[in-house]
């Protein structure tokens, strides 16, 4: 029984690395390529996580500023709003109705 245990805690161990490995953005990666910390995790379980949580991984501030897949940074454009909500449609739109009025 505790052999299944310790084999699951590494399964979830070395899937825990694999995926914050896959996740981390390229510029972030320290020490070697993406693809090469991806390559050690698969093929030393073990050791890869553990040295891609000492070694690979982004430091503290570094994590803290991450972005999601996709974002360049900058900001983003605000949101469509409904012709209700924007005041030179709605002033447009009163002059229209009044000279069609006449």
């Amino acid at each position: 029984m505790p052999s299944v245990l310790l084999g699951l805690a590494l399964l979830a161990f070395w899937l825990y690395c694999l995926f914050d490995v896959i996740t981390t953005p390229e510029q972030d990666v320290r020490n070697l390529p993406k693809m090469l910390w991806v390559l050690i995790i698969v093929l030393l379980p073990g050791l890869g996580g553990v040295l891609w949580l000492l070694l690979g991984r982004p430091l503290g501030e570094q994590t803290a500023s991450r972005r999601p897949p996709g974002d360049t940074g900058r900001p983003r454009p605000s949101a469509p709003r409904g012709p209700d909500d924007d005041p030179d449609f709605l002033r447009d739109l009163d002059q229209r109705m009044r000279r069609e009025e006449d």
